[in-house]
């Protein structure tokens, strides 16, 4: 199995007649490291994802999959190439700006949580407009929290709460500001079976219900499989995606590369 080309792919991912990519990477590359100590993470990848998708980033340990995602959310800059997320270019983003982005336009979830210890789950969910200069009502951060199914638990510190809880806070943290692109790097990776069904129905929701679109590297097949499509990286290039993929087909194609 070759590689796929990359104008196919990115028709595929931003058909005629759908919205404009929520995110584009065009022409990226990032190395790290340089002359004979240089390693290619990311090899001239073109890849666009369109608005109100949900897509799965999978391949091998050191395929380029997390460097694909922090390069598309200005978390590390490229080499060569350029970014856009919600129509903006962030390829030459200052910090302060950059950080401006990622507290109206992108939300971010990750495995470990990331919560503050000292505060409530109300008070988490809450600091992402804080940050911003406002003051949310207790009435808005208290709905959202209801709406991944924690209204009663609105006062318990992290430390009060289990991983799934704790992970559903932490997507009502980025629920709160209505990002349009939602960038997730293994959400369920630290979660049980029932607890990442949970959590993925809450993602399936913020794309269908709330037209977000998301972004979410994993390895786990059956989180793929919730997606709307698969884009699986090999050696830092796009090799193969799949479309409303199955649990089935996922752990088949991931297999053939991994041999």
């Amino acid at each position: 199995m070759g590689y796929v080309d990359t104008q196919i792919t990115n028709q595929l991912l931003d058909a005629p007649g759908a919205a404009a990519p929520a995110v584009e990477l065009s022409g990226v590359t990032r190395v790290y490291g340089a002359r004979s100590a240089a390693v290619r993470a990311l090899d001239n990848v073109d890849i666009a994802f369109a608005a109100g998708s949900w897509t799965a980033v999978m391949g091998p340990s050191g395929s380029g999959k997390s460097t694909l995602l922090h390069c598309a959310a200005g978390l590390e800059k490229v080499t060569s190439g350029r970014v856009r997320v919600a129509g903006r270019d962030i390829t030459d983003a200052s910090d302060a700006e950059l950080t401006r982005l990622r507290r109206t336009v992108m939300g971010f979830v990750f495995q470990s949580f990331n919560l503050i210890g000292s505060l409530t789950a109300e008070q988490n969910v809450a600091m992402p407009l804080r940050l911003a200069g406002q003051r949310p009502p207790r009435r808005v951060v208290r709905e959202v929290l209801a709406s991944v199914g924690l209204a009663d638990r609105a006062r318990h510190r992290p430390g009060e709460l289990s991983g799934g809880q704790q992970q559903r806070v932490a997507i009502a943290r980025a629920m709160v500001t209505r990002p349009a692109v939602l960038f997730a790097d293994e959400p369920t990776g630290a979660l049980d079976t029932r607890s990442a069904r949970t959590v993925l129905g809450l993602l399936r929701a913020m794309v269908d219900d709330g037209g977000q679109t998301i972004v979410m590297v994993t390895h786990d097949p059956a989180a793929a499989a919730s997606a709307d499509r698969v884009v699986f990286l090999g050696d830092g290039r796009v090799v193969d995606r799949l479309e409303r993929p199955t649990t089935r087909q996922v752990a088949d194609l991931l297999a053939r590369w991994e041999e």
